[in-house]
């Protein structure tokens, strides 16, 4: 019994010893090192327990309240501005001058190129005998200036007579003479206006066509101008698909004038642009739906098919009002020859006639007429913006014959 006691006891003894140990073991244990000096910002800041001191406040200059972001957003706040050079701005819409008696403001211009006709003409017909030989150099003259072989001998017959029937001949008489049988030839009874106003309905469509170098989409691109100056709003179809820049050449038109282009994709189909362009002007409520073509005459079979394929398809909203022939004055008689072709694809209503005042062959306006049998309603007299004016056909005669 005494033996089991102090095995207790010693038991005992020894687990209060290595509790001791372990005890003091734990008292000498090292804490783990502070934290470094520079906190870690992306980590959150720890939040204050109830009993912790405040931070000794640190050496920094105090903020005035103007620099402190309030939550109410009444703190000034410095925004940085975009770099000017990005920002885009809407181009300035331009005004167009009013069309009325812009050919007579280009009458110089185009007197300058057409002056040696006239003048000629003017000087054969001062001679004091008019033989036979003279009035054949009177034809070169008119056959010279691209008048047609036609018309020049209608002028000369009527020439002939008048002066038989004079008798004497004063420069103002032979004159006068002169400008009524060019007017004659020109016409002065035909209906010239550029038909973009049906009276059913809106927007009224034109459709332009020609070859591609003849000033075609600039032409129609100036027209916009012209019809823009006459109070019109107009909507542009960019259906010259197979031009890289014909596309982005009629919407730098449009864009000065306030003109909306719709345009398709690179070579895809100048029926669809079409279509859509004559939708979206009546969507809109525009006055005019202008549609510039491609003119590739690769084949005629080929312009065929594409031009009456865009023609057919403009009409499923309504007919066309106007198709106007761009051709370039100075190709002369090579450029009736282009008449001809598109006569046979479509139903030229109009002539507008590019480049007059570069080419001394203004009777090129007679040829035209008679051989389409439409007239000429437009005329380009220079690069200018407003260098497009309306047929005028008086003041035209009379740059041709001088003052």
């Amino acid at each position: 019994m005494e033996t089991v006691i102090l095995a207790v006891v010693i038991a005992v003894v020894v687990l209060a010893v290595l509790g001791g140990l372990v005890v003091g073991s734990r008292r000498k244990k090292q804490l783990p090192p502070p934290p470094p000096a520079t906190p870690d910002i992306t980590a959150p800041p720890a939040e204050p327990h109830v009993g912790d001191e405040a931070e000794t406040p640190r050496d920094e200059p105090r903020r005035t309240i103007e620099e402190v972001d309030l939550p109410d957003g009444s703190a000034s706040v410095a925004v940085e501005e975009p770099p000017a050079a990005e920002a885009v701005e809407a181009p300035a819409i331009e005004i167009p001058e009013p069309t009325a008696g812009r050919l007579v403001r280009l009458r110089a211009r185009l007197s300058r190129s057409q002056n040696a006709l006239g003048k000629g003409l003017l000087t054969l017909l001062s001679r004091e005998h008019l033989d036979d030989e003279t009035w054949e150099e009177i034809e070169d003259t008119l056959l010279t200036a691209d008048v047609g072989v036609q018309p020049t001998q209608e002028l000369v017959e009527g020439l002939r007579e008048r002066v038989k029937v004079l008798g004497t001949r004063t420069p103002t008489e032979l004159r006068g003479l002169l400008r009524d049988e060019l007017l004659k030839l020109v016409g002065t009874d035909v209906d010239r206006t550029v038909r973009t106003e049906p009276e059913d309905r809106k927007p009224g469509i034109v459709m332009v066509v020609g070859v591609n170098g003849t000033g075609k989409t600039t032409t129609t691109g100036k027209l916009a101008r012209v019809l823009v100056a006459d109070g019109r709003t107009v909507v542009l179809g960019a259906a010259d698909t197979f031009r890289a820049a014909a596309a982005d050449q009629l919407q730098t038109w449009g864009e000065r004038v306030g003109a909306y282009t719709v345009r398709g994709p690179e070579a895809g189909d100048p029926a669809s642009v079409a279509f859509d362009a004559v939708k979206e002007g009546k969507e809109m409520g525009v006055d005019v739906v202008l549609i510039d073509t491609a003119g590739r005459l690769h084949t005629k079979t080929g312009l065929m098919d594409e031009l009456g394929k865009v023609k057919r398809v403009v009409e499923k909203h309504a007919p066309l009002d106007e198709v106007l022939l761009v051709l370039d004055a100075t190709t002369g008689q090579n450029g009736l020859v282009q008449a001809r072709v598109f006569a046979e694809v479509v139903d030229i209503t109009g002539i507008v006639l590019t480049k007059l005042d570069g080419t001394a062959k203004g009777g090129i306006v007679v040829a035209v007429q008679r051989e389409l049998g439409v007239p000429v309603k437009l005329i380009g007299l220079g690069e200018g913006a407003d260098d497009l004016a309306p047929f005028e056909p008086e003041a035209f005669v009379d740059a041709l014959i001088g003052e």
